[in-house]
Formats: structure tokens, C-alpha cells, sequence
């Protein structure tokens, strides 16, 4: 409850807010008057003044104070003079006072009752008066109860309260049978019954239903406001449907609603989503033209969106802008610059922001630490992260899972198996449960040890403790088997997770085809490839620390046609890489190489000529084990023309410094064949 509040009370009953406070609650259920005449005096009074001054005088007596019927009159009073706000606050006083000796659904019924005995000809009115008051203070259930209570429809201010109640509680089913009751009966919605409507569509996700209503207000004559206009634009913007958001914004500018800062923000935040860094600029140098000056608000907004797509430069320089307009940074604004920081390993500078942000006062909280840490784990400073992690237990900052998966996955990128369980037991002690990424983590560093009993122990582990395991884990356990051999364990998992409903990601499908192919199941790893790709999985993509993979991938290709080239079946392996290239995916030199070097044995110079030029047009330049495979290829179908000019490219390409070794391979097989000599001539 606000110091204004009861200033305002104050000034409506001309007395000390304690004396109120003392008799209401000295028996807050009293009933019996003790003076049948006052009430009906106050409700007869011929001035505000009067009625005033006989409340005021019986408050100065012991006990009349304590009659709700005396209460209930002045309300009535008060609401029939449309001093409605005075009647609000009086009413808000009443439910508090009663409140600590009693339930609120106890006093919001003897408040009801004792205002329902009066017959003062305005009972809707004074119920509306409450319905209002409860909302505001949270009591919405109660508030509810008066509106079915009533036997009538309140006011539509009342509706409107009720209805924002609900907003505030996620009670939208309630709310549509508010609204839908008001229509029957007959009660015009105004423009902020529709704000809170439109608002929770929103809220819900509904923007189609958001925007049938506001074109039911267009149909109705009635004007959405500015409040309006941005609520519609936020949802837009939350649906990443941007260019509807937009479309919304021009549109409130052409019927005259000024967009305010809000808006400006809202609009912003959506471009900030899209990381659409340049027309976020755009309107925020449209909004200063405009005369709106930025809020914090605005500058973490721009700040974290120059962050997240890499311009940490230009964030910290929107940073200092900042501090010129006079705005003081607060933590999310550097823990924006931080992150930022730490995504380009530039962990220096990110140290050098956490620590001003110190001296300006601000504390660091979790995310501060988590970020830094993560940003010393990436760059392999496990011993700075440690620290920071004994600096959060100092200051009081609780560490949770995020922070400490950081470093337990540090510890087993480095294959430190034993320093992330002792984590993982100091998270334990200090309360914080491991979660699915915890195990996850667990389970691949074992994977990666070749400890596939350990990972398998950890997976046990966690199905006990009611955590299901997710798609890192399955790929990691699936990959675990495979390199151990033991195919028929391997596929068993996969066949879970597909039972249990984890859904297989490109990492998953990579590793179930290399799996096949290096227990020489080739055939099986075709047939697998083949349905993956033919039943709609094909294109699946994840997130990874390099970018996205999607599947089919290049790894998978590259895979499926060193299998098949090993195992002779040549043809299979070039319709493999035909359709690598048809997809847009690049070869690595490895399976160029092995390519050429089977159209080459085919005898297929055309074939080599196109592929040699296809990798030059990828961006692959040929090392020295390309040079090996084609000054070989040349010489076995007795091309000295191509070996002159491949010979050439060599010297040309600096590496035939460190080429000796090859030059004298190539020495020993051309002596018994038909170029011996002018090879032979041309290498020495």
C-alpha cells in the first residue's frame, strides 16, 4: 500500500489515518448500530461537508467507529456524489484492516453484505465500487464473486477492472465470459475494455484474435489508441512477423496516434529479434527526430542486438552515446557488453567491463559470472573461471546449473574426467541439482575418454533420478558404441530415443552413418541414409558452435563415399558426390582427392578436369597429397603435358620446398613406364 494512499485518506475524512487504522480493526465484525439514526443521517446529509462532519464525529467516539453499517454508509454516500476514487480508497482501508484478523473472501462478504442492506438507490454502483477496489489490490477471485453476486451487471468501469484482474492472473478463460456477458447484456465495450482484450491475445499468442478485435473496434466507431496500437505491435513482433508489426505502425501514424516511446521500443525490440541491426537504427534515429528522447530501455535494446549480431565495437561506442544522454547504464546493459565480449574471446576487455561496472555500483548477478566464466572456459582459462567461481560463493552470488555445467564441460573437453565429477559433487553440496545438460555433459566427456561403462553409469543415473535424456545424450552414448564396436547396443539406443519420443538432430544421423560404415556395415548405412533422407528427416538442422548442420552434411557425404571407395563401389560413390554438390554442400579436399584419384583410374580425364575445377571454384587449393594424386594420375595414363603443367603449379604454389619426399616417390615409380625420361629429365 502506497504513502499516497493514505495521505489521500486523509483528506477525505480530515483525521489521523491511525485513529481509522485502531477502531476498524478493534472489532472488525460488529454489526449491531450503536446509534440507528447516523447511518441514515450520513445518507440523508444535504452536503458532503455535513456528511463529513457527523462521520468525523463519530469517529472521535470509542465504539460507533467499529459499526460496518456506519462504513457502508458513507461509501454509499460517496458513490452517489461520484466521488468515486474517495469511496475506493475507504473501501481498500476496510479490506486491509479486516484482512489481518480474517480471510479476504470472508471480508469481501461482510463488506457485500453490510453495503447491500443499505436501500440508498445506487447498490450497483457501490458493488462496482468494490469490484474495482478488490481487483486493484490482486483479490480478482473475490472480485468475481460480487460481480455473480450482484444479480446485475456492474458499470463498465467495473468490467474493465475486473477484466484487467484477470489479465494480470493469466485468467483469460474468465475474461471472454466477462465480455461475452457485457455484449448480451447489452454494456458497449469502450476502448480500454478492447486494450485488455487485445492484450491478452497477445499475451496468449492469439494475434489473428487481437486482430479481429481491432478491427471490431474499427466496425464499432471506436478509436484504438496509442496503448492499443503498441500492444498489436508487440505481438506482431513476438510472432516475428515484422512486416505486419510494421504495417501497424504506419497505419497508427496516418489516423494521428503519435507512436510514444513505448512503441519506439516495442518496434525496436522486434527489429532486434530479427537482428535486423540496420532498420532498428532507422527508427531510432526516426524517434529523435520525432522529439523522444531514448530510455534505458532503448540502449539495452540496441546494445544487446549489437552484441548478439558480433558489432561489439559499435555496441561499446552506443555505450558511451549513452552515458552522453545522461542515462545510467544498469546490469542487463553490461551484461549485454560482456556477452558480447566473451563471443569473440575477447575475455580481456569483458574483465575490464565487469570491473566498471563495480566501481559504479552495480553488483554482478549470476548471468555476469556465468557469462565470464563461460567466456574463460572457451578460451581454455579453466584456472580464471575456477577463481570467479570461488568469488561468487565469497559475494553471495548462488551459483546454479548454468554456471556450473560451464566448467564441468570445460573439464571434459580436456578429457578431465575426475575434476568434473568433483564439480559435480561440490554443486550437490552447495544444493544445486544437476539437470539433463549436467548428465548430458557426463555422459559425452565418458564418450570421448572411450569410458563407455562410465557414460552408461551416468545415463542409469539419470533415468533414477526422473530426468530424461535428451538428444545429446543419446548421440553421444550411440557414437560411444559404435567406436567400441558394439553395433547391436548402439542401435538399441537410437531405437529408444525414437520410443520415447527424443527427436534424432543432424549430429544423431551423422553419427548413426559413420557409425555403419566403420564396422563395415556399408550397405546398412546406405539403406539408413536412404530412408532418413526419403521419409522427410533429410534438411533437420541444429545449432552448433560452428554455425548450423543440417543433414544430409557434407561430414555424411564425405563419410558414405570414402566407404564406398574403399570398399570398390565406385560407381555408388560418384552418385553420392553428384548429389553433395546438387545440394550445395562442399567436398573437403580428402574426398576430392579420393574422387580424381578413382576417375583417374577409370580413366575418366574428363571427369578429373571438371572435378579439379569444381574444387578450385569452391575455394579449395590443392595441397601436397592433391599434387601426389594428380602428377600420379597424369603419369599413369601418360598425359606429359598435364604432369608438366601440374609440376609446374606446384613449384608456382611454394610447396614444393617441402616436396622432396614426393618428388622422390615419383622418381621411383616413373623409371620402368613410357615417361620415365622426360619425367625423369623434368625433376631433376
Amino acid at each position: 500500500m502506497s504513502k499516497s494512499f493514505f495521505q489521500n485518506l486523509k483528506s477525505i475524512f480530515r483525521i489521523k489515518y491511525p485513529v481509522i487504522s485502531r477502531t476498524i480493526s478493534a472489532s472488525p465484525f460488529s454489526s449491531s448500530p450503536v446509534s440507528s439514526n447516523l447511518p441514515g443521517a450520513i445518507l440523508n446529509a444535504k452536503t458532503f461537508s455535513q456528511a463529513m462532519q457527523l462521520f468525523n464525529s463519530a469517529s472521535k467516539k470509542t465504539e460507533p467507529i467499529k459499526d460496518l453499517t456506519l462504513h457502508s454508509a458513507i461509501i454509499h454516500y460517496l458513490t452517489r456524489a461520484r466521488l468515486y476514487l474517495d469511496a475506493r480508497c475507504l473501501i481498500k482501508c476496510l479490506i486491509e484492516n479486516l484482512s489481518k484478523t480474517s480471510n479476504p473472501r470472508k471480508v469481501c462478504s461482510l463488506i457485500f453484505d453490510s453495503l447491500g442492506k443499505i436501500d440508498f438507490g445506487c447498490c450497483s454502483n457501490v458493488f462496482g465500487v468494490l469490484i474495482i477496489a478488490l481487483s486493484e489490490m490482486g483479490f480478482v477471485d473475490d472480485a468475481y464473486w460480487v460481480y455473480q453476486k450482484m444479480g446485475e451487471l456492474p458499470s463498465l468501469p467495473a468490467c474493465n477492472a475486473l477484466l484487467d484482474g484477470f489479465l494480470k492472473r493469466g485468467k483469460f478463460e474468465f475474461m471472454w465470459n466477462i465480455y461475452k456477458n457485457m455484449l448480451a447484456l447489452g454494456l458497449y465495450p469502450s476502448v480500454v475494455t478492447y486494450g485488455v482484450l487485445i492484450d491478452a491475445c497477445c499475451m496468449k499468442g492469439e494475434i489473428l484474435k487481437a486482430k479481429l478485435l481491432y478491427d471490431e473496434m474499427a466496425e464499432k466507431g471506436i478509436k484504438p489508441n496509442v496503448v492499443i496500437y503498441t500492444t498489436l505491435i508487440r505481438g506482431f513482433c513476438s510472432e516475428d512477423r515484422i512486416l505486419e508489426a510494421e504495417s501497424m505502425f504506419m497505419k497508427m501514424r496516418e489516423v494521428g496516434v503519435r507512436p510514444n516511446l513505448y512503441t519506439y521500443n516495442t518496434l525496436m525490440d522486434g527489429y532486434g529479434k530479427m537482428a535486423d541491426a540496420g532498420r532498428a537504427f532507422q527508427l531510432y534515429q526516426q524517434m529523435m527526430n520525432h522529439g523522444i528522447l531514448p530510455n534505458i530501455v532503448t540502449f539495452g535494446i540496441l546494445i544487446d542486438m549489437l552484441c548478439k549480431v558480433g558489432e561489439v565495437i559499435a555496441a561499446r561506442n552506443f555505450f558511451a552515446c549513452m552515458v552522453k544522454f545522461g542515462v545510467r547504464p544498469n546490469l542487463f546493459v553490461y551484461n549485454c557488453l560482456i556477452d558480447g565480449c566473451c563471443n569473440p574471446y575477447d575475455v580481456s576487455t569483458a574483465i575490464e567491463m565487469h570491473s566498471e561496472m563495480e566501481k559504479l555500483g552495480i553488483s554482478p548477478d549470476v548471468v555476469t559470472y556465468g557469462t565470464l566464466i563461460k567466456g574463460h572456459c572457451t578460451v581454455g582459462q579453466v584456472d580464471e573461471a575456477e577463481r570467479l567461481l570461488q568469488k561468487m560463493d565469497k559475494t553471495g552470488v548462488v551459483a546454479n546449473s548454468v554456471v556450473y555445467n560451464q566448467l564441468i564441460n570445460r573439464y571434459c573437453e580436456d578429457r578431465n574426467m575426475e575434476k568434473a565429477l568433483a564439480l559435480c559433487s561440490q554443486m550437490i553440496e552447495k544444493g544445486v541439482q544437476p539437470d539433463v545438460v549436467t548428465f548430458s555433459i557426463l555422459i559425452d566427456g565418458f564418450c570421448k575418454v572411450g569410458n563407455v561403462e562410465a557414460a552408461m553409469g551416468v545415463y542409469t543415473e539419470m533415468i533414477i533420478k526422473g530426468l530424461k535424456p535428451d538428444v545429446v545424450a543419446y548421440t553421444a552414448l550411440i557414437d560411444g558404441h559404435f567406436k567400441k564396436g558394439s553395433t547391436t547396443a548402439a542401435l538399441r539406443l537410437h531405437k529408444e530415443m525414437m520410443e520415447v519420443g527424443v527427436v534424432p538432430n543432424a549430429f544423431t544421423f551423422t553419427c548413426l552413418v559413420d557409425g555403419f560404415l566403420k564396422n563395415g556395415m556399408i550397405n546398412d548405412a546406405i539403406k539408413f541414409f536412404l530412408k532418413v533422407t526419403s521419409s522427410g528427416s533429410a534438411g533437420v538442422k541444429v545449432d552448433s558452435n560452428n554455425g548450423v548442420l543440417s543433414f544430409p552434411n557434407n561430414v555424411t557425404y564425405s563419410a558414405l563415399i570414402h566407404g564406398l571407395c574403399k570398399d570398390g563401389q565406385y560407381f555408388k560413390a560418384n552418385k553420392f558426390f553428384v548429389d553433395l554438390r546438387r545440394n550445395n554442400l562442399y567436398p573437403d579436399l580428402p574426398t576430392y582427392a579420393m574422387m580424381i584419384k578413382r576417375h583417374f583410374e577409370a580413366g575418366h580425364i574428363t571427369s578429373v578436369m571438371m572435378l579439379k575445377a569444381d574444387m578450385l571454384k569452391t575455394g579449395f587449393m590443392p595441397n601436397l597429397c592433391m599434387y601426389k594424386v594428380l602428377l600420379k594420375g597424369y603419369q599413369d595414363m601418360v598425359d606429359l603435358n598435364s604432369t608438366c603443367k601440374c609440376y609446374e603449379e606446384l613449384i608456382d604454389s611454394g610447396l614444393v620446398g617441402s616436396a622432396a619426399s614426393l618428388m622422390q616417390s615419383l622418381r621411383d615409380h616413373v623409371n620402368n613406364s613410357a615417361l620415365s625420361r622426360p619425367v625423369t629429365s623434368l625433376l631433376t
